[in-house]
């Protein structure tokens, strides 16, 4: 079965709709029943067979999605012109695989192949890889894809990942609108291809890295329950770095539509949530460990967790004849010249840092001419992944610097860089691992880097390795590493000798402390590394991922969800099937319907923007309270955290409007009614302890402010930095409940406040006294009406609520408590912002005038 093509979706996000005829072939679907594949209709609602009675074998699959697949291609040698396809071994998504086990899940992939193929052969190899191997290849055009890849991922996104900005064009490309639709474009068709093979009830979706950022909204909007996963394999820049980009809240939202988004360092998760903050106004909070973003009324898990090596690969190349006799080559040629090996393993590009690291060993043996002739730095440099002059410029630099050292230090013999810029094979790079005293990693900037792991495990070997290295059974291995701080592997491998990459004399006095180390000390450092790579391996990483995954997806079913906004700023709306917006139609019908009516109304975010700077309510909202006034089947309560004198002034002109001050310490019925207060009237003397330490916080937080009330403190970081702001109210909190500890107060947090007010002070207050008065004159009200927008608006939601079995309202009684904005809440009913809600007591208000006049 084929899931029917979605074509429009590209129009949608980037406003052009490129021909790609040949990328709307249809493969066959992959069923859920053993041993059978299908092509059928393709009508969506049938895209999979799920019956569970039908199925010999049942397995959770996933659906593995990145930018290439974990094939190699190549072909024949017989003139046939056809294709050989194997698994590449050296392959991530490949080792993930192994690690999850076959028994336990079933994997798809899709991605690209690194070869291009014609578009003649493309349906030929879609089966072939799809039967065999179990991949669903995307094919782009050559075009798109070099400007997807080595345009927009590799010119763009990977540079400013890597704190590069584009300050000139000889630094990083600037942003270029048509390689960014080439992006969406090349995002698009990995989605298409997804939707033919997915199963969206019961599949899980991984993607994998920056190539694929915009993947999760295409996806979210074809099937809004999606169970999607997405891992960044890269660093993600601090925000500074990252609000540079033009295209910053279209790549926020996409990764926001998946379910669970993982990070490879707490840093970058860091970085992530800032910027989810800074341009988005997003919150996240920890609960049990876990970490989540609310957004649309979906919480967005994140996940921190590094990725490992594959063991049982690793240990079996140590094990293979071509690895041992390499190693016996390289003892030769080091150890028996008396010569100690540092190792570096590097792809040649600006961010690995090779420069640096030759430089410090050039000041090495500047500072300690003791080492000359006596140890040697083999840099082994991967071919580059990009292209472009930053690549030869690189190259240039490294060639010229080795051959000063050598010149310099050298003799006869002796080079002390020796340079290997030819491809290695993996058992060659394992052999250089087990010689190697020392392993350095200089990187200004890398996502993980598993050479250190892979280091690791080499230097543990085996019985085999042990006996060509010459080392007794009973003695305990040993390794060092110098790494640079800024690469991701660096917070798990605390024994490792860390540094600044721009620092040469510090990185070179610490080749020459892992030189000079006591052996006890590298042993127990390699002992304490080896336990942490070998337990975290990339089976542990996988299972870790997708049991987060499964757990954030767990009630997808259970929530309403549907679609909002166009193009890359779609997102799904998830809310609880009881909490639904009020409909105008609805609340009208029931105002008509009954005749005792109670209303209370929050202000601030409710009948006023929060984002308003003159707070005073304009002649509009004065004439539709008044018209609710005016109905005497009305009683009509504004409920404000304001004092009452500003409510005074502002509400002189509504002669029956109720209004509740300071959330409802002080309470008058009517205009011309004396204030009186819901509590004892209680001692303010505490505010000669919190005054000084508001005023503390105030002149070290810039944009805050204090607001004196009769009878509470407000603390106001509205128009701070959102970051810093939030730390010091947390700070501030904490400070405030110790010194306050023996005081008649509470202290909360509120929407950018942190408030001190007596206890036992609350809006719920308002709620109960507002029906206690028409109680006790013999009324019950059958139509209740509470709308706020913040937490201390839900008192007056648990009061309604629990009330409506009560005596204090009618049995009958239709009660709509509502919220402002789809967020968690006691209120059952929302309304989108507050345009909709005066637009709802505008249309209420016309309702009572209507009566009145007739």
């Amino acid at each position: 079965m084929v899931s029917r093509s979605y074509s429009n979706l590209l129009e949608l996000a980037s406003g052009e709709s490129p021909s790609f005829g040949r990328m709307s072939r249809r493969i066959p679907r992959i069923m859920t029943v053993a041993g059978i594949i299908s092509d059928l209709d393709d009508d969506p609602s049938e895209s999979v067979c799920s019956d569970p009675s039908s199925s010999s074998v049942l397995k959770d699959r996933i659906i593995i999605v990145a930018n290439q697949l974990p094939i190699r291609a190549q072909r024949k040698s017989d003139g046939s012109k056809s294709w050989i396809f194997t698994w590449d071994e050296n392959s991530l998504l490949l080792q993930l695989k192994d690690g999850l086990g076959d028994d336990e899940i079933e994997v798809i992939y899709v991605g690209c192949l690194r070869e291009e193929i014609h578009p003649s052969e493309q349906d030929e190899v879609s089966q072939i890889l799809l039967e065999t191997f179990k991949c669903v290849p995307t094919f782009l055009p050559p075009d798109l894809f070099s400007r997807f890849y080595h345009g927009f991922c590799k010119q763009q996104l990977w540079p400013l990942f890597h704190y590069m900005l584009p300050l000139s064009p000889d630094l990083g490309g600037r942003f270029n609108r048509s390689l960014w639709q080439a992006y969406v474009s090349a995002n698009k068709i990995f989605a298409d291809r997804i939707m033919e093979v997915i199963n969206p009830e019961d599949d899980f979706v991984w993607v994998h890295d920056y190539h694929l950022m915009v993947l999760p909204t295409f996806l979210r909007k074809r099937f809004n329950r999606v169970k999607l996963g997405f891992f960044l394999h890269s660093p993600f820049p601090s925000s500074e770095i990252y609000k540079t980009l033009p295209i910053r809240e279209e790549l926020l939202r996409a990764l926001l539509n998946s379910d669970l988004i993982g990070f490879h360092t707490f840093d970058y998760a860091r970085h992530f949530l800032s910027c989810c903050s800074r341009m988005l106004g997003l919150t996240y909070e920890s609960k049990r460990g876990y970490i989540g973003l609310e957004y649309c009324g979906r919480t967005v898990s994140i996940k921190i967790l590094p990725v490992g090596i594959h063991m049982g690969q690793l240990q079996s190349v140590l094990r293979l004849p071509e690895t041992e006799a390499k190693v016996v080559e390289l003892i030769k040629q080091f150890d028996d010249q008396g010569r100690t090996m540092l190792l570096g393993v590097d792809d040649m590009d600006i961010f690995k840092g090779i420069s640096l690291k030759l430089l410090a060993m050039e000041q090495l043996l500047v500072q300690h001419p003791e080492w000359r002739g006596k140890v040697v730095l083999v840099q082994i440099a991967n071919p580059a992944r990009g292209k472009g002059k930053d690549v030869k410029e690189v190259q240039a630099e490294t060639y010229s610097t080795v051959k000063r050292i050598n010149e310099t230090f050298g003799k006869p013999g002796y080079d002390p860089v020796i340079l290997i810029d030819a491809p290695l094979k993996f058992y060659e790079k394992v052999a250089y691992y087990v010689v190697a005293e020392c392993c350095l990693v200089t990187a200004v900037r890398d996502g993980m880097n598993l050479i250190p792991y892979e280091y690791i495990i080499s230097r543990q070997g085996n019985e085999q390795l042990d006996k060509v290295l010459r080392l007794e059974p009973s003695i305990l291995k040993k390794s060092m590493l110098v790494i640079s701080e800024f690469i991701g592997c660096s917070p798990s491998l605390s024994g490792a000798i860390r540094v600044n990459p721009w620092n040469i004399d510090a990185v070179a006095d610490a080749m020459d402390c892992a030189l000079e180390m006591a052996e006890p000390e590298k042993q127990l450092r390699h002992d304490k590394h080896y336990k942490y790579v070998s337990t975290h391996d990339v089976g542990y990483w996988a299972r870790s991922f997708l049991q987060d995954l499964e757990r954030t997806c767990r009630d997808h079913s259970r929530r309403r969800c549907w679609g909002i906004g166009f193009g890359l700023s779609f997102r799904v709306v998830a809310l609880d099937p009881n909490f639904r917006k009020l409909s105008m139609e609805h609340i009208v019908s029931a105002y008509k319907r009954n005749t005792t009516r109670a209303i209370l109304l929050d202000y601030d975010g409710t009948l006023m923007p929060q984002a308003s700077i003159d707070k005073s309510p304009s002649h509009k909202s004065i004439d539709i309270l008044n018209g609710l006034c005016t109905d005497k089947n009305n009683m009509v309560f504004l409920v404000s955290a304001r004092s009452r004198k500003t409510l005074t002034e502002w509400f002189s002109q509504c002669e029956k409007l109720g209004l509740a001050a300071e959330h409802g310490y002080f309470l008058r019925l009517t205009r011309d009614a004396e204030w009186e207060t819901c509590v004892p009237v209680t001692d303010t003397a505490w505010k000669q302890i919190a005054e000084p330490v508001m005023q503390l916080y105030t002149e070290t937080t810039d944009g805050s402010t204090i607001e004196d009330k009769e009878t509470a403190l407000v603390w106001c970081y509205e128009d701070a930095d959102p970051d810093f702001g939030s730390c010091q109210a947390k700070e501030l909190l904490d400070h405030l409940e110790s010194v306050l500890a023996n005081e008649p107060v509470t202290v909360k947090s509120g929407q950018n406040t942190v408030e001190v007010k007596p206890q036992g002070v609350s809006k719920g207050l308002v709620a109960k006294r507002l029906l206690s008065s028409m109680q006790e004159r013999g009324i019950s009200p059958d139509f209740v009406l509470c709308i706020g927008d913040d937490r201390s608006d839900e008192d007056m939601f648990e009061v309604i609520t629990s009330s409506m079995a009560g005596p204090s309202i009618a049995p009958r009684a239709e009660v709509f408590a509502c919220t402002v904005g789809r967020k968690p809440s006691k209120a059952k009913y929302y309304l989108d912002d507050t345009a909709e809600i005066v637009r709802l007591m505008q249309g209420l208000a016309s309702v009572s005038e209507q009566t009145v006049t007739v």
